[in-house]
């Protein structure tokens, strides 16, 4: 494939400073070593191994919402950037360097709906993910993300909470939910409980909502369960995005060692994708871990098996007709796309497909950390995903006007995409519809 003109450069502080410090020298370092030491035979193979047939193009939404521009097709990107890396023996310029960050950060959500079309298996969002790592030792980031990351490293949260910020919190979410479950409590710190519950960043910061109805419903299911008071509360790890493995790998441990420290049976992870990813697929491989130190389930196993085992039961179900979108990390990472349906048909009178759904859904042009690289880029998402504002047009000429997705990120972009489009539908959590319409047999009358 014949290398795309590159003509939609967007200016960032952070890709624009990170530039200005390098030199080729400097960056065919840097590459070799990074080859040498990181990912040399894999990235090798995989270039190798393509043949360039192009069959994961329509599988990408950001080539399909562009009309079929072969630079946004996975194997158009990975030609722009790895291959001519590896080709050239990272003998290039800082511009190129530009170029390579803003695709591979933010026109590629690592979503890995490609590896599903493509005939030789070629994980084309691994290989993206290498182009991040590469920009990340080189020290150029979209200022937005990497900010976010500066917060983890300083506060091992993704949103600058501070150490009392924190239970305050979760103490406010309490007294909140005892005007209607006057023995609620979030436990803080309780050793050997059975489930710790933990959640993403911008939860305690303004999604607080979210805590209140997951304490309500473990409360009402009776399960013994608690939330760490200190660093290591925060499951979310925008440093596995931006290419910073070292913090990534430390955002891990400090999570398990969390849960280790309570003694606590297993880890049950808030309505997050990128999180769960980052466990069973970053930050446990980083650590050098063949097993997890303690079990971990995403909240849509969880939500299903207090279903099945009747310690939640609706009283209602939600009504009219709801449709699902299926979260990448989850779905086609983590192949949760049964249990979710379980939950929904539970919870929901009737659930209406997209087309195509589980593992082929279209991405929500969110994750990957995209949302995360910030304002400048709003915009290449909206545009980029008109594949997914086609999907939810689909369903709402069937008369479907809301979306069950149980992912933060997947929230954010799909809110932009409904505004962007003007669809007129509205988002749900599993934890909204379950909180709203279950029997709160603890609740006062």
């Amino acid at each position: 494939m014949k290398e795309a003109k590159f003509d939609r450069k967007i200016d960032d502080i952070g890709l624009k400073d990170g530039i200005a410090k390098l030199t080729p020298e400097k960056i065919q370092e840097t590459f070799l070593k990074f080859m040498d030491t990181e990912a040399g035979a894999k990235l090798r193979v995989y270039q190798e191994t393509c043949v360039r047939c192009g069959m994961c193009s329509e599988a990408c939404h950001y080539f399909v919402s562009h009309d079929g521009d072969p630079s946004y097709s996975p194997v158009g990107k990975v030609t722009q950037t790895m291959n001519v890396l590896i080709k050239k023996k990272g003998r290039v310029d800082p511009e190129f360097i530009y170029k390579c960050a803003q695709i591979a950060y933010t026109e590629c959500n690592l979503c890995r709906r490609c590896m599903h079309y493509c005939p030789l298996g070629i994980d084309t969002g691994y290989i993206m993910s290498m182009v991040r790592r590469f920009c990340h030792l080189l020290g150029v980031t979209p200022q937005y993300i990497q900010d976010t990351a500066h917060s983890h490293s300083a506060t091992f949260n993704q949103m600058w909470v501070k150490d009392d910020e924190w239970p305050d919190a979760l103490l406010w979410q309490e007294e909140e939910a005892r005007d209607e479950f006057p023995n609620l409590r979030i436990p803080l710190d309780v050793e050997g409980a059975d489930i710790m519950y933990s959640v993403i960043g911008p939860e305690p910061k303004f999604r607080t909502q979210l805590i209140y109805q997951a304490a309500a419903i473990l409360h009402e299911a009776g399960v013994n369960w608690t939330m760490p008071s200190l660093p290591g509360w925060d499951n979310s790890d925008m440093a596995m995005y931006t290419g910073d493995f070292e913090m990534m790998g430390r955002l891990k441990r400090a999570h398990f060692e969390c849960a280790q420290d309570l003694k606590v049976k297993k880890i049950v992870m808030g309505e997050c994708g990128h999180a769960f990813r980052s466990v069973y697929d970053m930050g446990n491989r980083w650590c050098g871990w063949d097993n997890y130190p303690i079990e971990v389930v995403h909240s849509i196993e969880f939500f299903a098996y207090l279903l099945r085992t009747g310690m939640i039961k609706m009283k209602t179900k939600f009504p009219g007709p709801v449709t699902i979108h299926d979260p990448c990390n989850i779905i086609r990472g983590r192949g949760l796309m049964n249990e979710l349906r379980y939950v929904a048909h539970e919870i929901a009178e009737e659930v209406i497909e997209m087309t195509p759904n589980r593992e082929y859904n279209y991405c929500c042009c969110a994750g990957g950390g995209v949302i995360n690289c910030g304002p400048p880029f709003k915009n290449v998402r909206v545009k980029g995903n008109k594949a997914k504002a086609d999907q939810l047009q689909g369903v709402k000429d069937k008369g479907v006007a809301t979306v069950i997705s149980p992912c933060h990120n997947c929230h954010g972009g799909l809110e932009d995409i409904i505004h962007g489009y003007e669809l007129g539908m509205d988002l749900k959590f599993l934890g909204d519809i379950i909180y709203e319409h279950m029997e709160k047999t603890k609740a006062v009358e």
